[in-house]
């Protein structure tokens, strides 16, 4: 659903008459209400019942994508939006938490199936979208589709075992909710927690928010069409697909910091040489370098920060969004730059990924 949300954008744009600056809204409001409210299910995910938590988030997350192909104005559109983000942290950050409690040694090698899992979804979104789209559905008919497939997995999910909580113990819905908080809090005074969740905060401007806005940076200032553009953005996630992949058994034989500098410095001369070169062709080149080089970022640096908190793997879905608040802000931020100085401009702060990666990482691995 979200690789055809990023590849639909020019047209949802178009279709729907939006500014860059309701572009921001619509991509920082959801996300700022979605980490309000999913602390709370992070806090129960460890301490009360994990398997209605994550059947009542793909019920929602199932009936807000259908009302994204349904909306026909910002408003609406904003409302649908705003619930996909804490439904999809009930249904799929919680499955992530389970996965995580399966195997307590194995967080990064596991997380490395999950963004490999991830990628092939995001691949299949814009494929899905250029083949609705081809049929002469338009883009509402490419969110119907994921909605028909969300309540497919939703039935699998219902017959699907989920231990709830982790260490056995059933607690009543206010006790859960203090005691969980407690932890979360205390947690945050620790410098390797309050490391990942800043770095993890980082990366996303090289990951999702670049996914946000490249359908509209390369129809906008490059000047392709939505056809080539969608074409050149399958590039960068099946080239990301590709280095997911890859990234299970290279974390088999390489500590993953290693590759973290490495990428980071890497994808700090890339990114730039993307932005400025003219040829076409060279930038869907550099482009697909890029999804190959960060494509182990999120997998990494979510691990350790699995790692870090044994045995609050929901804990750490409340943290991310307790950091993701401020985050969530980074999308409107660049709208509105956008908006004034031109998305070109706005796409040069992006660079503080890699930057941010090569200045906060640790010296060694633990």
């Amino acid at each position: 659903m979200f690789g055809a949300w990023a590849a639909a954008w020019p047209l949802i744009r178009a279709d729907l008459h939006l500014t860059y600056v309701q572009v921001g809204l619509l991509l920082s409001l959801p996300q700022l209400f979605g980490n309000v409210v999913e602390p709370a299910v992070g806090v129960l995910g460890d301490a009360w019942d994990r398997r209605a938590l994550i059947r009542s988030g793909g019920v929602v997350f199932a009936a807000a994508v259908l009302g994204i192909a349904l909306s026909h104005a910002f408003a609406p559109l904003l409302v649908a939006l705003a619930l996909v983000n804490p439904a999809s942290g009930a249904f799929v950050s919680l499955s992530q938490a389970v996965l995580m409690d399966l195997d307590p040694r194995g967080h990064e090698l596991n997380m490395a199936r999950w963004a490999l899992a991830g990628s092939v979804g995001v691949v299949a979104g814009p494929l899905l979208l250029g083949a609705v789209v081809g049929a002469g559905l338009g883009w509402r008919g490419a969110f119907i589709a994921c909605a028909v497939v969300a309540v497919l997995l939703l039935a699998l999910v219902w017959r699907a075992g989920v231990a709830t909580p982790p260490s056995g113990v059933r607690r009543s819905l206010g006790r859960a909710l203090r005691q969980g908080t407690r932890d979360a809090f205390r947690a945050l005074g620790r410098p390797d927690v309050l490391r990942w969740l800043t770095l993890l905060e980082f990366i996303n401007l090289m990951l999702d928010i670049l996914l946000d806005f490249l359908a509209l940076y390369l129809v906008d200032i490059v000047g392709l069409s939505g056809a080539r553009a969608g074409f050149a953005i399958a590039v960068w996630t099946g080239v990301g697909l590709l280095g997911d992949a890859a990234l299970i058994p290279l974390l088999k034989r390489m500590d993953g910091l290693r590759y973290l500098r490495a990428s980071a410095l890497a994808v700090l001369f890339l990114f730039p040489a993307f932005l400025l070169v003219d040829d076409v062709p060279s930038k869907v080149v550099l482009l697909g370098a890029l999804g190959l080089l960060d494509s182990g970022w999120y997998a990494i640096l979510q691990g350790r920060l699995y790692s870090a908190m044994p045995g609050r793997s929901a804990a750490v879905m409340t943290l991310g969004n307790l950091f993701g608040l401020a985050g969530g802000l980074l999308p409107l931020a660049l709208g509105v730059i956008a908006e004034r100085y031109g998305l070109g401009a706005a796409m040069w702060l992006l660079m503080a990924a890699p930057i941010a990666l090569l200045v906060g990482l640790p010296a060694r691995s633990r």
